[in-house]
């Protein structure tokens, strides 16, 4: 399957860059998606975030070279640790020692092999979904910058929400609500040319001090509904990234993520999740 092909391609592309720079733009277009969704794809299929995964197959190279006789400090430089501390550090935290520790007697260290996907049919378990074309449209709100390593973001999100929900920033957008989607919005935009910001916002008109805008671009939207917990969100987000996307006929499109909350209840939320699509194109004969 070309989607498969797609990102075991982007494994290969890993392994020749572990000591260098691994481009996430780079893995985006040999994954047919953006930096952003192929971070977020990668960590739904793989169980781990990119950072996390690069880190332990670095790690685990590094122990082959420290038990072959190689110079901690070299070993260090090699994958790209300017600070022997640094390294130490990285090293310590996959393998539980030392890098100086590797050649005593006794000493154990890790493997993490390279990934390799495969695609399995499990049973059958629905999933309800619509297809919509929208126009642009325009959304108001507040923003925090997003790092290009996702993992970093599962601290900067949370904390937006709790301070609008606190500071009644929540309250003020949805007054101002007069657009499609209804609901209070969480839209990651994160475009490859462009600072990656995260907006909690709300479709609207109007304006306010103290409020950004963002044009949300034209597309071609898969909308999956869901409720519960803000835990059954990212149950859902993993089921259509590697349930759904697969055998679809769709792909990513360039477009922001968008989470849609319907009702403001955080134990039992209604919400919806909109992915931009586009169709895959038919291979050639």
């Amino acid at each position: 399957m070309e989607w498969v092909e797609g990102l075991n391609s982007t494994i290969a592309y890993i392994e020749e860059h572990l000591t260098g720079d691994v481009d996430c733009g780079a893995l985006g277009r040999l994954a047919h998606c953006s930096a952003y969704h192929y971070q977020r794809m990668f960590a739904y299929m793989a169980g781990v975030p990119l950072s996390e995964y690069i880190r332990r197959r670095r790690m685990s190279r590094a122990a082959v070279d420290l038990q072959a006789g190689e110079r901690v400090v070299d070993v260090a430089l090699k994958y790209g640790y300017q600070s022997p501390t640094a390294f130490n550090r990285a090293f310590q935290s996959v393998h539980g020692l030392a890098p100086s520790a590797v050649r005593e007697a006794g000493a154990a260290v890790k493997s993490f092999p390279p990934l390799r996907f495969t695609f399995v049919i499990k049973g059958a378990e629905e999933m309800e979904y619509r297809m919509e074309k929208r126009e642009a449209f325009r959304i108001v709100g507040v923003s925090a910058p997003l790092s290009k390593d996702l993992e970093e973001n599962f601290v900067v999100v949370p904390g937006l929400w709790q301070r609008c929900a606190s500071d009644g920033t929540i309250q003020r957008l949805a007054g101002m609500m007069d657009g499609q989607p209804k609901g209070v919005l969480g839209v990651s935009a994160c475009q490859e040319d462009a600072d990656w910001r995260y907006f909690i916002a709300v479709a609207s008109s109007q304006s306010g001090p103290g409020l950004e805008e963002y044009l949300v671009p034209a597309a071609t939207w898969a909308v999956f509904p869901g409720q519960g917990t803000g835990q059954s969100i990212q149950e859902l987000e993993r089921r259509i990234v590697t349930e759904w996307l697969p055998t679809s006929g769709y792909e990513y499109g360039s477009g922001p993520d968008v989470e849609v909350y319907l009702n403001p209840d955080p134990a039992n939320a209604r919400y919806e999740v909109w992915i931009p699509v586009v169709k895959k194109e038919e291979p050639q004969s």
